[in-house]
Order: C-alpha cells, then structure tokens, then sequence
C-alpha cells in the first residue's frame, strides 16, 4: 500500500478495533515495514490520536481511549450489519428504540461514501420487524439497559427496586453478570448479594437502576452460561394452567408443529402425549387447536379446569363458522 493518506486511514481502522495488534501482524497486513509502520503510528498521535504501543519483540499496538473520535472506517458487510441490527432493534422491547435506530442511522448515512450509502438505505428500507406478541407489551427503558450493560462489564455491584411477577416490590443489590435477550425480554443475570444466591431479573420490572460503587469478582453462570441459565430459570417459573393432550402423530412431527412452543413430548409409539403449560387458558386452547388442524388431538387431562371449557367454546364457535349442507331442493 503505497499511498500514504489511504495506508493511515487502514491502519486507523484496523486499530479502532481496540484490540491488541502485534507490530509484525500490522506491517503484514499493510505491506510496509516496521520503520513505516513506526512513522505511521507518529503520524497518528501527531493527529490527536493516542497510540499505546507495548516495545520489544512481541510488542504492537493499541489505539487508547482519548478525547478524538476516530472517522468511522466500515466496509460493506459492516455496514450491512449494521443496517440490518438497527432494523432488528426497532422490534425489541426497548422504550423510544424505533426512533432511536432512525436516529442512528441517519448519523451513520452522514459518513459512509454514496455506495455505501445507497447499500445500507435499500437494506433498512426493506426490512420490516414483525412483533409476534401482537400488542406493545412492557418495555426497557434504554438508561437502564445501559447502565446495567456498564456494571457488567465493570464488575460494579448495582441497586434497584423490583417489581415480582405477583405484584411483591423489594430493594435487590446485586452483582451484575450479563444481560440475556429472549425474544422481547430482556433479563439481567445477576448474583444477588443479600440473597446469596443467583437470581434472573426482567428488566421491565426493573425500577430505577443504579450504580453502587463497590467492585466485584465475576464468578461463573451455573448450568453452562447465562442463556442456559436464563432458559431454566423460564422453565421453572411457577404457572397458572397446565393441561396434557394425547395427539395421533410421533413425537417428532409434534416437534415441528410446536417448535415455538413450551411442551414435553412423550412418545407412545403411534401416538404421544403432550404437557403444556401457560398462563393463559386461552392461550393454551389456541395451541391445542392449531395443532388439531394438522393431528387428531384428544384433551386427555387439565389440571387447572380452565382450559376445557375454553376448548369447549372454541369448538362451539368453529362448528358455527363450518359450512352447513346446502338447503336448495333437488
């Protein structure tokens, strides 16, 4: 790369990554040699940008925080991912986010060049988040996702008030690990000090979130990571409703036919049954009867009460949409 201008603009935007680069790993990539890369990385810091560079054998570089603001270096699948996480993120559960990515976005068009420009504009234009809990829903309010975003990553032990699912509120300090997105939930996975134990928290339940000022040791997720362990603590939530169903079909094509849904399976050869569990009555006998459009289904045991009669209705109002036999003489 002979050119001088368009050697500095790569080296700049291999180090806004932020990582550790190995002298000998830049003078690679660029095609220069040590003493050029030396002049260049001068060249930066005479620029306003602070360069910590680590001397001897295995020694390289680093681009340090500073008060400069790097120009934004994209090539065009960042930029596409980018187009295409602002789009996602427009869909989430986080208050105010839709005008927020428009926000972003328009930011991000003002410095990429036309091509990439036009690129980035056809991918978000036609992108459209579809919302499957068909309604708003609770949301996150976007201060308090980045504050906890910034315990975690600090290890600093954070304060809120909570709000439980049956309405009990309580004052939690906590040592933040990670944040998990489960569809349009958020949780904070979280080691709860006065607990002494490991504790889930949806952040729309979460209320006015603060730093507490005392550091801590990460310690490790039990049960494989925060998104296992955010799946279990799901599954063990207590529910309102469970009812078993016996379906003329194997366990596998269940699967495919409930692959969105909470369900154990067992499989009894030429048929199976299958547990489900929820909340709402109702919703349970939607699933029940989505899955009859495609299986014989037989209500084989309910153990709250409620999602019988509802299936019952369901039923009653489908036999008066069915089309009745013709009523012209012959």
């Amino acid at each position: 790369m002979s050119d001088p201008t368009s050697r500095i603009l790569q080296l700049l935007s291999l180090l806004q990554t932020y990582r550790f680069w190995p002298g000998t790993e830049l003078s690679d990539r660029l095609g220069i040699s040590s003493r050029t890369l030396r002049r260049d990385i001068d060249r930066l810091r005479v620029l306003g940008y602070p360069v910590d560079a680590t001397p001897g054998a295995a020694g390289g570089y680093r681009l340090a925080a500073g008060s400069h603001m790097p120009p934004l270096l994209l090539d065009d699948d960042e930029a596409v991912a980018i187009a295409v996480g602002l789009r996602a993120a427009a869909g989430a559960s986080i208050d105010g986010i839709e005008e927020i990515s428009v926000r972003a976005l328009a930011k991000l068009e003002q410095v990429l060049p036309d091509r990439l420009r036009r690129r980035v504009r056809t991918v978000h234009a036609n992108i459209v988040p579809m919302r499957w809990d068909g309604g708003p829903g609770p949301t996150v309010v976007p201060e308090a996702l980045a504050l906890l975003s910034q315990a975690c990553r600090d290890h600093e032990e954070a304060r809120f008030d909570y709000r439980r699912r049956d309405g009990e509120e309580s004052s939690r300090l906590v040592q933040p690990h990670h944040l998990v997105s489960a569809g349009r939930r958020w949780y904070l996975v979280a080691w709860d000090v006065r607990r002494d134990d490991w504790r889930t928290f949806r952040l729309d339940r979460v209320v006015e979130p603060r730093l507490a000022g005392a550091r801590f040791t990460p310690r490790s997720v039990p049960g494989g990571g925060p998104a296992e362990f955010v799946a279990r603590s799901i599954a063990d939530m207590p529910v309102a409703h469970h009812v078993v169903v016996r379906a003329t079909c194997t366990a596998e094509e269940v699967a495919s036919l409930l692959r969105w849904v909470d369900a154990d399976v067992e499989d009894l050869g030429a048929t199976c049954r299958v547990a489900l569990r929820g909340e709402e009555p109702a919703w349970l006998a939607m699933v029940i009867a989505g899955l009859a459009t495609a299986v014989d289904v037989e209500l084989e045991e309910d153990l709250s009460g409620a999602v019988g009669p509802c299936l019952a209705a369901v039923g009653r109002r489908l036999s008066r949409a069915t089309p009745g036999p013709s009523r012209g003489g012959g």
